[in-house]
């Protein structure tokens, strides 16, 4: 994919939404800002896209090597602990396609406009359904961002980066494939390689990773030039761990795992460099942190 979708998605493209962070908070709040930093289009999230005004329109990748440094040996040596962590999970027994994964998150981001400054928001709890095999109705449920029980309808469409758990089963499961694979169907106003890591965040986020695939795709971000590891980073929740960052045009972006489990906790963006569109250096942009995932029955069914 190389075209970049508007702030508002075309009609009968709504499925999009399905898999990303808080896309729909970004797109309604981050008007003033020149880039967005999660996809709205994974498919959550593949990929994608960034949220731009206007029509759609194709944006190419800068130099794949975005003269970056190889990651450390201190770095790599977490994400392959980060990996065989994901791995040992074990896979869902007897996941049947008319079945959700739920996943309760919970996050802030920054906002603004004409009428004050850029602000880091409250955070506030987001709920999402998603299809097993992706045929079927999702909802979500974020009143706080304008969405409550909104039913997200099946449209009979897909992308190769669809973030449902039949497709996911589907990409590669040798690291270097699967690096492949993200600079091939990730996309955005970036560089190539910072593309690639957000897509292993989206993937990261708002879904439910076989654990093959998911030990393949922190192997493949360990192979990402510029990423580095952070000794202590904090989610939406309050909770410490460790991170896997890149920085891109003055902002990092933070994966953060728990310390001892390596269990995916959140994310988390910080300025780097004073920006253009408002915030100062150190200024969080944006934290979320996911709460639960459980697979459930029905469409808007808690564990």
């Amino acid at each position: 994919m190389n075209e970049l979708p508007e702030r508002d998605l075309p009609p009968g493209r709504h499925h999009l939404l399905k898999e990303h962070l808080v896309t729909e908070i970004r797109q309604k709040r981050y008007e003033k800002r020149p880039k967005v930093w999660f996809r709205p289009a994974l498919v959550a999230g593949a990929v994608a896209a960034t949220v731009v005004a206007g029509v759609l329109v194709a944006s190419p990748f800068g130099d794949r090597a975005a003269q970056a440094d190889p990651p450390s040996k201190a770095t790599v040596r977490m994400l392959e602990s980060i990996a065989a962590a994901a791995e040992a999970q074990p896979a869902p027994e007897g996941l049947r396609d008319d079945q959700f994964v739920y996943i309760k998150s919970k996050g802030a981001f920054m906002a603004g406009g004409d009428d004050g400054p850029m602000r880091l928001e409250p955070v506030h709890t987001r709920e999402f359904w998603l299809s097993v095999d992706g045929r079927h109705d999702e909802m979500l449920n974020e009143p706080e961002g304008g969405f409550q029980n909104e039913i997200l309808q099946h449209e009979g469409s897909s992308l190769p980066s669809d973030t449902n758990y039949r497709n996911l089963q589907k990409l590669p499961t040798d690291p270097a494939d699967m690096l492949d694979w993200l600079h091939r169907e990730a996309d955005g106003d970036t560089t190539a390689d910072q593309a690639a890591f957000v897509l292993v965040g989206d993937l990261s986020y708002e879904s439910l990773m076989p654990p093959e695939q998911a030990a393949a795709l922190y192997l493949a971000a360990s192979r990402i030039p510029g990423v580095h590891l952070i000794d202590d980073a904090v989610d939406a929740e309050g909770r410490h761990g460790v991170a896997i960052a890149r920085e891109d045009q003055g902002e990092r972006q933070e994966l953060i795992f728990d310390r001892e489990t390596k269990r995916f906790l959140g994310v988390r963006e910080v300025a780097v460099e004073d920006l253009s569109w408002g915030p100062k250096k150190g200024d969080v942009l944006g934290h979320s942190a996911i709460l639960e995932r459980a697979v459930v029955d029905k469409l808007g069914e808690r564990p």
